[in-house]
């Protein structure tokens, strides 16, 4: 199917990028792909190349004097990055899971919306915005003033997500994440009441869990590599403010251009200063080289962790048992609750479990179980009921039990925060209750 071709080619460009040996070889801006529930035979979910037109759920009751009438479905819009340099995590991140998401919804009739008397399935009007933050920012004033749709949800990457939330804040429409987080989010949440988050980040509490997390297993010191740019120098800077008053020394912190190619100098720099960790707060275009060029200059400090890269099931299926101790951030896995050994299975079976994304997967889902029943539990289509649902319900979702503090999921509702691969598994590490596997540190030899 579509995105397992997609998953392969997006193999075989991560094991280039890392200079690993490989042994297997949309919409234009102003159309939107409008579905209800698209779903061709094998379980995905097609994306054409124009507009396409589709049926919603015939319904056969009248309104009533306490019901309104004239509308059958309850549409979702968004502005995604289908072509151009984020297409990716339209690919294999949010992408996969909204489509899943609205298809699980109208197989089981849709949504239940008591001011209409019925239940409405799910409409999906999706636009490209080609990966061009000015086109995202259009796309969106279109889908509120001109489509009118019903709810918004993210675009791809936080500077995007920012950007438009401000066009839905204008307009009084709600704006659920996805893939963006940032901890500059917490000043967002105070001046715009209408975005949520959905992802962890740096101090919603990946960092300070890391830190436990090295103290728990002896790590004494620490080299970090970020990229140079928000995302690099938000991780590197929360990080050295969590270890300040610990006894775990941080040896270098040194930013690396975003288009680095050869990291000889780098693991050089890091060999000499002999760090316990070595932490790579970078992208996967990134990381993923990194990686390689450890394993082939046989550079192994006792802990190695990324940021999003590791997080990928790619990422074992591309470096296999080299995989095996390294850590990300995340982090959840099939053991981590009956709900998502529910929702691991059905995505595996749609897709590929390749294609899962250990850290974003089930906060995304979760973000859209959460939206669809405060629809349903405020009885309406109304901006500002749903709004006070979200601010003050619970929600069941496949994470569990699911809610917001100060328009951020509860940092207790993330079914962990530091994952590490082991034979296979995105084992959750962190300490406390929510571990699935015992941390390995030291970490193992790379194979020979």
């Amino acid at each position: 199917m579509m995105l397992r071709s997609r998953y392969w080619k997006l193999c075989v460009v991560f094991m280039l990028l890392a200079g690993a040996t490989v042994l297997f070889a949309a919409c234009g801006e102003d159309e939107a792909t409008t579905t209800t529930a698209a779903t061709a035979p094998d379980g995905s979910t097609d994306t054409t190349s124009g507009p396409t037109e589709t049926t919603a759920t015939e319904t056969t009751e009248t309104p009533t004097d306490t019901t309104l009438g004239g509308k059958d479905t309850v549409v979702w819009g968004a502005a995604r990055s289908i072509s151009g340099g984020q297409s990716i995590f339209e690919e294999t991140a949010m992408g996969p899971i909204y489509k899943m998401y609205v298809d699980d919804i109208n197989e089981a009739g849709g949504l239940e919306v008591a001011e209409y008397g019925k239940k409405m399935p799910i409409e999906l009007k999706i636009y490209d915005d080609q990966s061009s933050i000015d086109t995202c920012t259009r796309l969106y004033e279109k889908l509120i003033v001109e489509d009118k749709v019903d709810f918004l949800f993210g675009p791809t990457s936080t500077a995007f997500l920012y950007a438009a939330a401000e066009v839905a804040k204008s307009h009084h429409y709600i704006m659920m994440a996805a893939e963006g987080g940032a901890t500059s989010l917490h000043e967002q949440v105070k001046e715009n009441p209408y975005i949520f988050g959905d992802l962890q980040f740096a101090d919603w509490n990946q960092v300070p869990v890391l830190v436990s997390l090295m103290q728990e297993v002896g790590v004494k010191s620490v080299g970090i590599f970020y990229i140079d740019d928000l995302h690099g120098m938000e991780y590197s800077s929360v990080a050295e403010e969590e270890l300040t008053g610990t006894d775990i020394e941080i040896m270098f912190k040194t930013a690396i251009p975003g288009d680095i190619k050869d990291w000889t100098n780098q693991i050089k720099q890091a060999e000499s200063a002999n760090p316990d960790a070595i932490c790579l707060f970078a992208y996967p275009d990134q990381n993923f080289p990194a990686i390689g060029a450890m394993i082939q200059l046989d550079y192994n400090p006792k802990m190695i962790l990324t940021g999003p890269g590791a997080c990928y099931q790619a990422f074992a299926d591309s470096f296999g048992p080299a995989a095996d101790g390294v850590m990300g951030f995340g982090a959840w896995n099939a053991k981590s609750s009956p709900g998502l050994a529910e929702f691991t299975e059905r995505f595996e079976a749609r897709y590929t479990i390749g294609a899962m994304d250990w850290w974003g997967g089930a906060p995304y889902y979760s973000t859209l179980q959460a939206l669809g029943q405060a629809i349903e539990k405020a009885g309406s289509l109304d901006q500002e009921k749903v709004l006070h649902a979200l601010n003050t319900e619970h929600f069941q979702t496949i994470s569990g039990d699911w809610y917001y503090d100060t328009q951020l999921p509860a940092v207790e509702c993330y079914p962990g925060m530091v994952g590490q691969w082991q034979d296979g598994v995105f084992e959750v590490v962190d300490p406390g209750a929510k571990r699935t596997a015992e941390p390995i540190f030291p970490k193992m030899e790379w194979p020979k």
